[in-house]
C-alpha cells in the first residue's frame, strides 16, 4: 500500500528536531576503519512526518545559519530533500536550519549539530 505524501503543516515551536546519528560508528571491534568515508558527501537534510514518510516539498527552501549569518540556501526536492552543495560532511560546525514554503514563509527551525552528513526534520 502506498502512502499519500502531504504538505507539511505550518511552524510549531513546540516541536522538536532529533539527531538520528551523530558520529561514525565503531567496528564490531571496537577500532575505526581508516577507510571508511562518509556515505554522504554534502550535507542532506530531509524532512518527514513522524512515521518517517517524507513531506511534499515542492516550492520550498532551506536557509542554513551559523552563529545568525546566512551561509547557504538550497531548494527541495519534492520527495523531501535538501540537498546543501558547498557544506561538507562530517560537519565541522553546528548550524541553524530554516524551511520556508515558495511565499517565504518560515515552517521550521532546527539546530544541526556538529560532525552529521544527514539531518531529518521531524514534523
Amino acid at each position: 500500500m502506498t502512502t499519500k505524501r502531504v504538505k507539511p503543516l505550518r511552524y510549531n515551536p513546540a516541536s522538536t528536531g532529533r539527531v538520528i546519528r551523530k558520529s561514525v560508528r565503531n567496528s564490531a571491534n571496537g577500532s575505526r576503519s581508516s577507510k571508511s568515508s562518509p556515505t554522504f558527501t554534502r550535507l542532506t537534510v530531509v524532512w518527514v512526518n513522524l512515521d518517517g514518510v517524507t513531506f511534499n516539498t515542492t516550492g520550498f527552501f532551506a536557509r542554513l545559519f551559523r552563529n545568525g549569518q546566512l551561509v547557504s540556501t538550497a531548494s527541495f526536492d519534492r520527495y523531501g530533500v535538501v540537498r546543501f552543495n558547498n557544506i561538507n560532511t562530517l560537519t565541522s560546525f553546528s548550524y541553524n536550519i530554516r524551511t520556508y514554503d515558495a511565499n517565504g514563509l518560515e515552517y521550521r527551525s532546527r539546530n544541526i549539530p556538529a560532525g552529521v552528513q544527514t539531518y531529518a526534520i521531524i514534523g
